[in-house]
């Protein structure tokens, strides 16, 4: 029953021969299983027939999860604040359980969460771009739900389109999301960031996902914005072993180790301040290899900080 509800919540819809199928039972066992999830209270609908299937729906009382209202608000509330970033490193799961608590909700409890949402502001703005919640929630659920999705986008030159694309992943990158999906009109595999991202809504058209062409979403992710054109190509060689210039770096820039305890740093950046930043907290003696306008960078940065103190 446990596999069921879970199976329920990632889907929108279950064929009934492919549900039982999933779960190693006979279909007069999933109905029996479903009739005890009734029981307890999770809101099942099903259709009969040859085309037949079962869908988990909002109902009109939370499911018994032990959670009060005012419990079940504090957490959807919590979670959309997380998925916005203010917890580093727990981004793309708030999402996804921010997906499964939100279609559970009923709607009296969501028009509460809207209103909690909409009108209240952090007191400590965030210092990368804003991404709405409720954008990453209707994307997570196309990925999910394996739907076509359809939205305005913004280029970087300021060039706005319509896009209908086969949504995969959602990434977090930084304090920056990226969605990245097959365009069905350019026929290409695609990263689109999402605070660029407007009025993003599910066609209803299932489709089979495509083998992306990379190890995982963040390896794509990765690959397309190094291949980016940007203003400055960073070239650092640093005194510390790769591995534990890797920790701080992530993906923001490849690390090759030229020694046991030296590194070489390369990175494409438009600013010079993140390098500086890495560089500053890496604790450890470098030489600058290219470009010289960031040796220039360094030596004003120092000299304000020596003045300082």
């Amino acid at each position: 029953m446990l596999r069921l509800l879970s199976l329920l919540q990632t889907h929108r819809y279950w064929p009934g021969e492919e549900l039982s199928g999933r779960l190693g039972v006979s279909p007069r066992t999933l109905r029996r299983d479903v009739d005890r999830l009734r029981e307890l209270g999770y809101p099942v609908d099903a259709t009969r027939g040859v085309a037949g299937g079962y869908q988990l729906q909002a109902g009109a009382a939370l499911p018994p999860l032990l959670l009060d209202d005012e419990e079940a608000v504090a957490i959807a509330v919590s979670l959309r604040t997380a998925a916005g970033g203010a917890v580093s490193g727990i981004e793309e799961t708030s999402v996804r359980a921010l997906t499964k608590v939100i279609q559970v909700l009923p709607p009296r409890l969501r028009r509460r969460v809207d209103a909690l949402h909409t009108y209240t502001v952090p007191s400590v703005p965030g210092d990368g771009p804003r991404v709405d919640s409720d954008a990453l929630t209707v994307i997570a659920q196309a990925c999910r739900d394996d739907e076509r999705l359809r939205f305005r986008y913004t280029s970087r030159d300021g060039t706005a389109t319509g896009r209908l694309v086969e949504p995969y992943r959602l990434v977090s990158r930084g304090r920056r999301w990226y969605l990245v999906a097959w365009d069905v009109e350019r026929h290409d595999w695609r990263t689109f960031r999402v605070d660029r991202l407007t009025d993003p809504v599910a066609t209803g058209q299932r489709f089979r996902p495509r083998e992306l062409p990379a190890e995982d979403a963040a390896t794509f992710v990765h690959e397309r914005l190094a291949a980016v054109p940007t203003r400055y190509r960073v070239v650092v060689d640093v005194d510390a072993p790769a591995a534990e210039l890797e920790k701080q770096v992530w993906t923001w820039g490849t690390v090759e180790p030229t020694g046991p305890a030296s590194c070489r740093l390369t990175m494409n950046v438009d600013t010079l301040d993140w390098p500086a930043f890495l560089l500053a907290s890496a604790g450890a003696e470098f030489d600058v290899v290219e470009p010289a306008e960031l040796r220039d960078y360094l030596q004003e940065v120092g000299e304000r900080f020596v003045r300082s103190a």
